[in-house]
């Protein structure tokens, strides 16, 4: 099963692959800093949104929620989880808004399914561009730089299909604005056991370029990738959550 198969065959364990993020914590984060450098304004858009779980959060905490992603299956999901919010089919390297947005987020490194340079910075452009005065756009990224190939994470978890086990882990080949997510799901029931690989093209960057193409949109600020507290990146972890401030 190759390219974006299994994200879309698989849309229903979505949320099973990621049991183990704490989204309430993540969208937390973000709300403080969406306090400490936005415009304390409470419209929300999630890019990349998946099945809704952060927009829930953000709802729950006040904010007029609204998430796009070109995966129906996922906005299905979503709307089910978020009946009140408002979600749309829409790529996030292109998209258009109703009304100025005051916090757009972009969780779980899905920034990098810009794919390339180009369509990474008509991601960045499109999210200015929807942004109010002073807005903010936070998400997080992982620097080419530092991607150790041989690394991964892996968690079980039960379903009524069965056991799971599901890896994940970045690659790239040293050169070039390319990176993958490579992605392997085990599906255990009874003595049978399935076994799907998978590899999504990500756009790879280091956080150098990074800043350099944010900075000619936005004030940015960018912390450690650590959502209980808030510590200025050391400058040499490759991974980061940043805070970029509609100028």
């Amino acid at each position: 099963m190759s390219g974006n198969a299994l994200y879309n065959d698989l849309s229903g364990y979505y949320d099973l692959m990621c049991a183990d993020i704490d989204y309430q914590a993540q969208s937390h984060c973000v709300h403080r800093l969406q306090q400490l450098f936005g415009n304390g304004g409470r419209r929300h858009l999630d890019l990349a949104c998946g099945t809704g779980p952060h927009v829930r959060h953000f709802i729950d905490a006040g904010y007029l929620g609204s998430g796009l992603d070109i995966n129906q299956p996922m906005l299905d999901r979503a709307v089910m989880r978020c009946p009140e919010a408002r979600f749309s089919r829409q790529d996030m390297c292109a998209f258009a808004v109703d009304e100025p947005q005051d916090l757009i987020t972009c969780f779980l490194y899905s920034i990098h399914y810009s794919g390339g340079i180009d369509r990474l910075k008509a991601c960045i452009a499109s999210a200015h561009r929807a942004l109010a005065t002073r807005g903010l756009f936070c998400f997080n990224a992982v620097d080419k730089h530092q991607i150790d190939n041989a690394s991964f994470v892996t968690h079980s978890a039960w379903h009524e299909d069965g056991l799971f086990r599901f890896s994940s882990g970045w690659h790239y080949p040293g050169q070039g604005e390319r990176q993958s997510l490579r992605l392997r799901i085990e599906r255990s029931v009874a003595d049978e056991t399935q076994v799907w690989h998978d590899e999504h093209p990500m756009v790879a960057v280091s956080f150098d370029e990074l800043q350099t193409l944010l900075q000619a949109y936005f004030e940015v600020h960018v912390f450690e990738h650590d959502y209980q507290k808030l510590i200025p990146w050391s400058g040499t972890s490759g991974n980061a959550l940043f805070a970029c401030v509609r100028r």
